[in-house]
């Protein structure tokens, strides 16, 4: 399962009392540690559970940020009011949100994508969320490599000037665009991360960056420290799983410890969020990817 396919649920008000008591902890360790923060996608945890009890679960495992997947799309005023409050009272920021329906890659649906777009800046502000991931789409038949590309481009130009110096929660609005692997997608357009960076360096918008998830490039290209190293000053979230299986750091074949390292030196700020599948206890395990980052990148 991927996390275009997870199911949507809303319900239940029960707190987490222990959660809230460790905040000013995490706090400290936070500010003591890396320079960046992290997160989680929620599509991956806790699935079977009401929407409020997970955040219940991610602040457990001590994590102050969620990324969402479109969960809010048939929310009703009263679930809205009550996510909220829920999020507020755990302490937790939606940092970043997905779930935008239409192609980059294909001009003909670039009415629908900023319609949709414009729809979506609304539910955003709502939450609080500053950050949006947009996806290429698919391969479109007939169209070049090189015109799909420059669709993305004019796609992403016409995107962010609906933001343009706009803040949600005090923070600019952002447009991340996000590779995806051939064998997730094998229609995908965007499953090279150099590829994505000349999207983004061709937009030229400082609201504009690129989401570089380490699992699907890892399937798709490799080579995930140069191509870091070298971008790093477009790289507006990351995204962490290992291979195979999409599972907890440590798994797998990549090394992350050493990732960490670099974000840590490369002085990266933004946010890492985890997306991985927990082979276990998800709470651990979400705990101990949360403490090796913040261990790793470390000054």
């Amino acid at each position: 399962m991927n996390r275009r396919d997870f199911g949507r649920a809303v319900a239940g008000t029960m707190v987490a009392a222990g959660t809230t008591l460790a905040r000013p902890q995490i706090a400290r360790e936070r500010t003591a540690s890396a320079p960046f923060d992290v997160s989680v996608m929620l599509w991956t945890v806790f699935r079977n559970l009401p929407f409020e009890t997970r955040l219940e679960k991610v602040a457990a495992a001590g994590y102050l940020n969620v990324e969402l997947v479109g969960e809010y799309e048939h929310w009703s005023d009263a679930d809205f009011d009550r996510v909220n409050a829920k999020r507020k009272q755990l302490g937790i920021t939606f940092d970043c949100t997905a779930g935008l329906k239409h192609s980059l890659c294909d001009p003909a649906e670039r009415n629908e994508l900023i319609s949709e777009w414009r729809r979506t800046i609304s539910i955003m502000e709502r939450l609080d969320c500053p950050a949006m991931i947009f996806l290429s789409g698919n391969i479109v038949p007939g169209m070049t490599t090189e015109s799909q590309q420059q669709s993305c481009v004019d796609g992403l130009k016409a995107a962010v000037a609906l933001v343009e110096e706009k803040k949600i929660n005090g923070r600019p609005v952002r447009l991340l665009l996000e590779n995806i692997d051939q064998e997730e997608n094998p229609k995908y357009f965007l499953n090279s991360v150099a590829r994505g960076f000349e999207i983004v360096k061709a937009v030229s918008h400082p609201q504009v960056q690129f989401l570089y998830d380490f699992f699907h490039e890892q399937i798709s290209e490799g080579n995930l420290i140069e191509k870091l190293e070298n971008n790093i000053q477009h790289v507006g979230l990351v995204h962490v799983a290992d291979v195979p299986g999409r599972h907890e750091p440590g798994t797998g074949e990549i090394n992350y410890e050493s990732i960490f390292r670099r974000l840590g030196k490369l002085n990266y700020k933004e946010i890492v969020a985890m997306e991985f599948l927990p082979t276990g206890d998800a709470v651990a395990q979400l705990r101990a990817a949360r403490e090796m980052a913040l261990r790793a990148g470390a000054p």
